[in-house]
């Protein structure tokens, strides 16, 4: 049996912690034996309140004595949470044959304990460049799930399910991690690489207009040129503008600009990120290029943006 330990922090998904156990307590059910065997585990001696109002009673990490699998579940807050304390517990309890697995913002956790550094890995979108220059030795990719060695982690709830598919086809079998996708009626998955979307658009792709803007997506803020899109899909320039033109009905510029402008619009409201910082993310060149673009596609300027959003306007 595998004992497990689930870390959860203060403001944690739901959904990401639910996507964590379900699938072992699943996996159980369909084996018709205890292959798993959990608790929860929190930060300190007090109980942890998940952002949809739940509680997980207090049960500090550091009285669990060993575990076979840990699992790392955070979302928003979680440096502040990371004391010395709750660092040496995870080290502890990360022994060399521990399959270590983080969730969602579980990743700053295990990177401050200085367990991925030489790994590969991923996180949220919202926090990989933040990620990035804070941790050089983790090599860091944008995708679902990344496993490395007994490393694994996921960028949110929804990859979380396929990760702990993968996990226990990796330990019980194909046919068994199946039967589990099956009774929770989920039957396409993508592959772990697929680089985590951002801004998914609510039309209809094409293959080509998706391939199209998955490059968009993860260059937005040293724009691709058109034609160099067109060249890496096997068109012209005329072939992928029209292809744009009656998929979507606006021309790849367009769409390109639209997806920087809407990460601009979100840094600006969710974030402190001075504003010109803001502009060369999202590849402007000037913070005033950016204050005409955002104007003109929200109506109000970055500065104005932020400022309602700070008063709850």
């Amino acid at each position: 049996m595998t004992k497990t330990a689930i870390l959860v922090l203060q403001n944690t998904n739901t959904l990401s912690l639910a996507a964590a156990v379900d699938p072992l307590r699943a996996a159980n059910r369909q084996s018709e034996r205890p292959l798993y065997d959990w608790s929860f585990a929190t930060p300190t001696n007090e109980d942890v309140q998940l952002t949809s109002g739940l509680t997980v009673p207090a049960a500090p990490l550091q009285r669990v004595p060993s575990c076979n699998l840990l699992i790392l579940v955070a979302g928003f807050n979680v440096i502040p949470q990371a004391t010395p304390a709750l660092l040496s517990s995870i080290r502890r309890l990360t022994a060399p044959d521990t399959v270590l697995m983080t969730i969602d913002g579980g990743a700053w956790l295990a990177a401050k304990a200085g367990l991925l550094d030489g790994h590969t890995a991923t996180t949220h979108w919202e926090d990989l460049a933040e990620f990035s220059a804070s941790f050089p030795d983790i090599m860091l990719q944008n995708a679902r799930f990344v496993t490395s060695g007994k490393r694994w982690t996921s960028s949110g709830a929804a990859p979380t399910l396929d990760m702990m598919l993968q996990l226990i086809e990796v330990q019980h079998g194909a046919s068994l991690s199946a039967r589990v996708a099956a009774g929770f009626i989920h039957t396409r998955a993508p592959s772990s690489t697929d680089p985590q979307i951002r801004h998914p658009d609510a039309r209809q792709h094409s293959a080509l207009t998706h391939k199209a803007h998955a490059i968009m997506e993860s260059a937005l803020d040293t724009p691709v040129p058109i034609p160099a899109i067109a060249k890496r899909l096997g068109l012209s320039t005329r072939s992928l503008q029209l292809h744009f033109q009656q998929v979507l009905g606006i021309t790849p510029k367009t769409h390109y600009l639209t997806l920087r402008l809407a990460e601009a619009h979100r840094l600006i409201k969710h974030t402190e990120t001075p504003l010109l910082s803001i502009a060369l993310a999202t590849g402007f060149g000037s913070q005033s290029s950016l204050a005409r673009a955002h104007t003109e596609k929200y109506g109000g300027s970055p500065r104005a943006t932020r400022a309602a959003h700070r008063f709850g306007l």
